[in-house]
């Protein structure tokens, strides 16, 4: 006879028993606990610890046609702009009885597709993933899944299910003309070539310059892992190569914010010397000096509505758009 009270070989019908609820009750307390009430919710508590009950949230799920799994894939989980937008995706997911695994692809489609392999052993009822291009089978395989595929990285036109993010292109493209209508005429743009995304960003700097009869210079372009020590590495060879530079656009606020601790340690004052301004907004920005003239991206609310667009796809709800745009703001600041 099973010892009551903790060998973890506990059964839903065991708690139900103690509980004096149904087993469905139980389900329901652990998936979406709002909707019983705070007594009911208390026996079940009390039963689970006294019976040693582990749920097992893929089996349980599996009982209703699907798992309570979701599985979110980005390129680096020690990135703050993605821990903000999984925050907000893992907050929706919580509150709706949903659980979360996240997997690190590297900006690599290959080790994209092994995850997305890897984790499908785990029955997931949902996919969110940062990049929106893929190789040809992961594509196939997400099709052959028949799951809710939610991307955010970028405002791809042709998502795999349905996007939610913010346009790249357009970010980056209104950023350097705003720097430019400030007069800025040499402008750097400090960036890596790792992503699709990149590649967007690189385009909506180009087009700019063009619209403004600037030329695009490849000399001042610099092509690095947009963090902390390498930007105050980047500004000092550009400015030292090219000294006619008289701004520099980072697509990342750690470089950028390296950037502005290099010219203090060089005595080059911002902006009279040298503007920076730089994609993704945050706290470290906002207090440094001087602040940094910045585009702002609404992180946490891409991750609050992706998993609200998953969720609703997990109902068997149809999307009433597959592209959902979040925008950007253009926050300036002293730094231009």
């Amino acid at each position: 006879m099973r010892r009551p009270g903790g060998n973890g070989h506990a059964t839903i019908k065991d708690v139900a028993l103690r509980a004096g609820v149904a087993p469905v009750t139980v389900s329901r307390a652990l998936r979406t606990p709002d909707k019983v009430s705070e007594d009911t919710r208390k026996r079940i508590i009390a039963a689970i610890e006294a019976e040693g009950y582990v749920p097992n949230l893929i089996a349980g799920g599996l009982a209703s046609n699907r798992s309570n799994v979701v599985v979110a894939l980005v390129p680096n989980m020690g990135n703050p702009i993605f821990a903000t937008m999984l925050r907000g995706f893992s907050d929706v997911l919580r509150r709706n009885g949903f659980y979360l695994m996240v997997g690190n692809s590297t900006h690599s489609p290959e080790e994209e597709e092994g995850l997305v392999k890897a984790f499908f052993s785990h029955r997931p009822c949902g996919i969110l993933l940062h990049e929106t291009i893929h190789n040809e089978a992961t594509r196939r395989f997400l099709r052959r899944a028949g799951i809710p595929v939610v991307e955010v990285g970028d405002l791809t036109e042709d998502p795999l299910d349905v996007v939610v993010s913010f346009s790249n292109y357009e970010a980056v493209r209104e950023m350097t003309r705003r720097i430019i209508g400030r007069g800025y005429r040499r402008i750097a743009l400090v960036t890596s070539s790792h992503s699709a995304r990149s590649q967007e960003r690189r385009r909506g700097y180009f087009d700019a310059l063009k619209e403004h009869g600037l030329p695009v210079c490849p000399d001042i372009i610099k092509d690095t892992v947009t963090d902390f020590s390498l930007g105050g590495k980047a500004i000092a060879e550009l400015l030292e190569a090219q000294p006619d530079v008289d701004a520099v656009f980072f697509m990342g606020n750690a470089a950028a914010a390296g950037a502005v601790f290099e010219c203090q340690r060089r005595g080059w004052e911002i902006p009279k010397r040298i503007a920076i301004a730089c994609l993704d907004d945050n706290d470290l920005i906002r207090q440094i000096n001087p602040p940094l003239t910045a585009v702002r991206i609404p992180r946490y609310q891409i991750g609050v509505k992706a998993a609200e667009a998953l969720i609703a796809r997990v109902d068997g709800h149809e999307p009433a758009e597959r592209r959902i745009d979040l925008g950007f703001e253009i926050i300036e600041r002293s730094s231009i």
